[in-house]
């Protein structure tokens, strides 16, 4: 990559991590640009060179968040064994995702949801190709026998719903505990709704 090619990305990503910390902060509605150019310590002109406005700044910003997050439910997920062990090395990777960037936890579940509709159908896919993912593999468990047939559509969303509102209440709580503390209690809910103990 050129010198100055790669400047301008470095300078897009300091923009970005600079827009997460002000989003998270203030909140999508609150946040402006001239918050965001302070924080990364760059001009408005500077933010305007590289993002059109604070949609766009929005957009790469979930682009980069859900890149992140899927690059590494994707890294857990190809080290697991069966079906099982692999919806569970999905659903930690996301737990420890968040559980060291709350910020990113709020941009992604509270800051998303009142940014508008035109955020939505972005946000829709990231959580469709998750929920496919987790349906895929308790289908594959189905198959295997390992546990007895059940809706695995419903289970893939009351999974990820159960995981939503607990990230989602941790990141807006005063005062968390640590996110990983959540996820043996969470994990052995999680288990039992299909009929396996606590693995």
């Amino acid at each position: 990559m050129p010198a100055r090619q790669e400047r301008a990305v470095t300078r897009q990503e300091r923009i970005l991590d600079a827009a997460l910390d002000v989003f998270a902060e203030h909140g999508y509605q609150q946040a402006t640009v001239d918050e965001i150019a302070s924080t990364a310590h760059t001009s408005k002109g500077g933010i305007y060179f590289h993002f059109p406005g604070k949609d766009a700044i929005f957009l790469a910003l979930l682009d980069r968040s859900a890149s992140l997050l899927l690059a590494r439910v994707g890294e857990r997920v190809a080290a697991a064994s069966d079906p099982i062990a692999k919806v569970d090395a999905a659903l930690l990777a996301l737990v420890q995702v968040f559980g060291s960037h709350r910020s990113l936890a709020r941009l992604f579940l509270v800051e998303s949801r009142g940014a508008g509709p035109r955020f939505h159908a972005q946000l829709g896919d990231v959580q469709s190709r998750y929920m496919d993912f987790l349906q895929q593999q308790l289908d594959a468990a189905v198959r295997q026998g390992l546990v007895p047939a059940f809706d695995t559509e419903v289970a893939s969303q009351a999974w990820f719903g159960a995981l939503n509102q607990v990230v989602t209440a941790w990141a807006l709580a005063d005062h968390p505990r640590p996110l990983a503390d959540t996820y043996p209690h969470l994990r052995t809910l999680l288990l039992r709704s299909i009929g396996l103990p606590d693995r």
